[in-house]
């Protein structure tokens, strides 16, 4: 068999876990996720691990932040007024904003909420986190 070099397509079934083992995502019951291995389609940590892999291998890969969703930037949480959100709005909810000067759109997370304000966050929610996943490389194109 050959092994996985950067440039090649792959299929893979993939488990992504925090260190404390709370599963956050997974392939199971899905189609595989394919990608270019060594690409910036998915982490680095990901992209990077399969290579060398041949069709049938599995391995568990440690991915740290900057492998991964990147560090925390306490420079990304704003609070604002409420009454700028839609009214059925709830923690946990994405929403749509853009750069003050409307050239740039980006996705923020509602953090908390209280009667006046909410706590907008546009770190990515599994940034600032070591990620571990189970990785079983299942295919190429």
């Amino acid at each position: 068999m050959t092994e996985i070099k950067a440039g090649d397509q792959v299929q893979i079934h993939f488990t992504g876990r925090f260190t404390d083992g709370t599963v956050f995502d997974s392939s199971e019951g899905r189609s595989p996720l394919e990608f270019t291995a060594g690409g910036d389609e998915v982490i680095a940590g990901v992209s990077q691990a399969v290579i060398g892999m041949k069709i049938g291998d599995s391995k568990t890969v440690q991915i740290p932040p900057t492998q991964g969703f990147g560090d925390r930037n306490p420079d990304q949480v704003q609070r604002v007024d409420r009454n700028l959100l839609p009214p059925d709005v709830q923690v946990g909810t994405a929403l749509q904003a853009q750069s003050e000067d409307g050239k740039q759109s980006f996705t923020v997370w509602v953090a908390e909420l209280d009667d006046q304000t909410a706590l907008l966050d546009a770190n990515h929610p599994l940034s600032g986190r070591d990620l571990e996943f189970d990785i079983e490389l299942v295919g190429t194109k």
